[in-house]
């Protein structure tokens, strides 16, 4: 089958069809699969069935670097044994539900807050592939806001004033904001890394916005101010009109490029239901030298 795409929001995500990404391998469809990503920042791939190893396998084919240096790792071991396998759940190493304390859940909260992935390091994350294993019978969605349009719709001034502007970002603030409390010896790992407020596309050339809940303060600023213009661009970037809510079927893969999107997980009683999923994400090699 010709891979194909149907597009899911009126300016972005896409649902990409006729393709195995278990078996893709040619140039070609790799070629086909970023020009859709390109174009449309998410894309669903219903019924794919990766294990472990085939998502690690597609996800270095299509981008190369994987980022393996996650904030959770500063807490417990992966159960994996792979840093660049991310534990997108709420299971603890031997498969039970993690209880209402537990501390790994506290810091898993934090998915819930509109972010970008590995932004907190440099070079940052650019394409994460989320694999769905298990889906709990209740609606626990991730939403995704289109950076793009975001940026598009501010007005010249704005943007104007927006060019050249560095922003710290840190997961250590990001989840510091809702209390959770890191040992120095963590904190001295989770210092965080700084980066432009406004990135380009190197294949596409569009602009958006780079911000989200890790984005502490802007460089050269005075915090309070930084942190106010921050709040405000979140604010207008998860307007409606720029947001696709995907909900998740067992065998989804979902890709998006986080140069492009931010996105966060909905809530849901995570201490009744049973939710895994496995992320892999690439670190943006292409990009940080055309920024």
């Amino acid at each position: 089958m010709e891979l194909t795409f149907r597009q899911l929001h009126p300016l972005f995500a896409a649902e990409a069809r006729g393709v195995d990404l278990r078996s893709v391998e040619d140039r070609a469809t790799l070629e086909a699969i970023r020009t859709g990503m390109d174009q449309y920042a998410v894309l669903v791939f219903r019924d794919q069935p990766l294990a472990d190893d085939e998502q690690l396998r597609f996800a270095t084919r299509f981008d190369g670097t994987l980022h393996a240096k996650t904030g959770a790792a500063v807490l417990s071991r992966n159960r994996f044994g792979n840093e660049a396998l991310t534990d997108i759940s709420n299971l603890d190493e031997g498969g039970a539900l993690l209880k209402a304390d537990d501390r790994r859940r506290m810091y898993a909260l934090g998915n819930r807050l509109w972010h970008t992935d590995a932004s907190f390091q440099d070079p940052p994350g650019r394409y994460s592939m989320l694999s769905a294993k298990v889906v709990p019978p209740v609606a626990a969605d991730t939403e995704f806001a289109d950076m793009r349009a975001a940026y598009d719709a501010l007005d010249g001034e704005t943007r104007a004033m927006l060019e050249g502007l560095r922003v710290h970002h840190s997961i250590a603030y990001s989840r510091q904001v809702l209390g959770f409390e890191f040992s120095p010896e963590e904190q001295e790992r989770l210092k965080g890394a700084v980066h432009p407020l406004v990135r380009r596309n190197p294949r596409s050339g569009r602009r958006s916005l780079y911000l989200a809940s890790h984005a502490s303060h802007v460089v050269d600023w005075p915090v309070p101010e930084g942190r106010l213009l921050l709040r405000e661009l979140t604010d207008h970037a998860v307007r409606p009109e720029f947001v696709y809510r995907h909900r998740w079927r067992v065998g989804d893969l979902v890709i998006w490029d986080n140069l492009a999107t931010m996105h966060r997980g909905q809530r849901f009683d995570d201490v009744k239901h049973r939710r895994e999923l496995r992320r892999v994400t690439t670190l943006d090699i292409e990009s940080a030298a055309s920024i």
